[in-house]
């Protein structure tokens, strides 16, 4: 097929999940023709890499945004390190411009990248936060006219979602005010159900998010399979890192426990594992929950200490009875797994490939410009 369209897509680098849910997007415009450039640099090449190794990267720099220990000390964190992010927003957006005119890019798409825009080509934002959680009234405020300022100077902004009362991301992707030209595109994941898979692991553990709350949470999740009975997989969300978990051989595991650790695995064979496996825990990134929504799992949520998108998902998905959820500081491994034990994810109401009926309009719309 002739590859007619050079096409950058580029996803933020805060957690793995902006890279996980641009695959399913990535994997539908190459097979559409296009020919796709992908920006990134760190883990978010590394795990892109690994699913299209004969696409282009560009090298682009991330926010390499940190996180405090604490979570009181969250806000101020991230408050110091506001210069360094606007600065990366204006060099990315003069990285753009040389970009479009070395490479003859005929569209960008740009998850929660706000420099990615430019007035000579299309340009998509993608996000499902329209609605930014602060915690306090004056500061949603603002944050949400610097989040609309920067969504209406692109063409266009698809939020993985569903329009309606029947959605996932609550508040966040349906705010009293919407920025301009927005699509719902619904959930994007990279997984397919395969159903009628036999179980393998008793627990699935898949870690992700910015250090250090990572590996905070490693920690106290190893340090409760000391009294679990069952065979566990540990996904560590770490790409191109082939150093084993330094503490593992010192664990004092209960006999009746396998641990089984990988430091990250390919799409293909992720989804087979999650499917293999009768509970899930991970934090309650919102890549994440469209991953399980779609592979229908039971799963135990746990929102990073601060993060106030991942703390109003986990109680809004918990209170709809789709997710049981619980902060690090109460986790109990036996009671979580019996709450989760209980639900019922039910998914059948979702069109889960919505987003391909949007990226054919949006490639037919280049076709007509061209």
């Amino acid at each position: 097929m002739l590859r007619c369209f050079n096409i950058l897509v580029s996803p933020l680098d805060w957690g793995l999940g902006h890279a996980t849910r641009c695959i399913p997007i990535i994997s539908y415009l190459t097979k559409k023709g296009c020919n796709v450039f992908i920006a990134a640099e760190g883990n978010i090449k590394a795990l892109l890499e690994n699913e299209f190794p004969c696409a282009t990267f560009l090298p682009l720099s991330g926010y390499n945004i940190r996180y405090s220990r604490q979570k009181k000390w969250l806000p101020l964190k991230i408050f110091v390190q506001i210069p360094r992010i606007l600065y990366s927003i204006f060099e990315e957006h003069q990285w753009l411009k040389k970009t479009i005119k070395d490479h003859s890019i005929t569209a960008v798409i740009s998850d929660n990248r706000f420099g990615l825009y430019n007035c000579k080509v299309p340009c998509v934002y993608i996000t499902h936060q329209l609605f930014i959680k602060t915690g306090n009234s004056f500061t949603e405020q603002m944050a949400g006219n610097i989040n609309r300022f920067f969504i209406n100077k692109f063409t266009e902004c698809w939020v993985p979602d569903f329009k309606g009362n029947d959605n996932i991301a609550g508040q966040l992707s349906h705010p009293h005010k919407l920025p301009n030209s927005v699509k719902f595109i619904g959930c994007l994941s990279r997984f397919n159900f395969i159903g009628n898979v036999k179980i393998k692991y008793d627990l699935l553990i898949l870690l992700s998010g910015p250090e250090p709350q990572r590996t905070i949470l490693e920690k106290i999740l190893l340090l409760h399979l000391k009294e679990f009975e069952g065979a566990v997989l540990l996904v560590r969300g770490l790409p191109g890192n082939n150093i084993p978990y330094p503490d593992f051989k010192f664990l004092k595991l209960n006999t009746a426990c396998t641990l089984e650790i990988k430091n990250h695995l390919g799409a293909t064979e992720l989804n087979l594992a999650l499917q293999q496996a009768e509970t899930i825990i991970s934090r309650s990134g919102y890549t994440t929950v469209m991953d399980l929504l779609k592979l229908k799992k039971k799963a135990i949520l746990i929102p990073t200490p601060g993060q106030t998108e991942q703390e109003y998902l986990a109680k809004y998905l918990m209170e709809r009875k789709m997710f049981y959820s619980v902060i690090a500081g109460k986790f109990v491994l036996s009671e979580a797994i019996k709450n989760a034990a209980e639900l019922d994810i039910m998914t059948e109401s979702y069109k889960m490939n919505q987003y391909e009926e949007i990226l054919d309009e949006f490639l037919k719309n280049l076709k007509k410009e061209k």
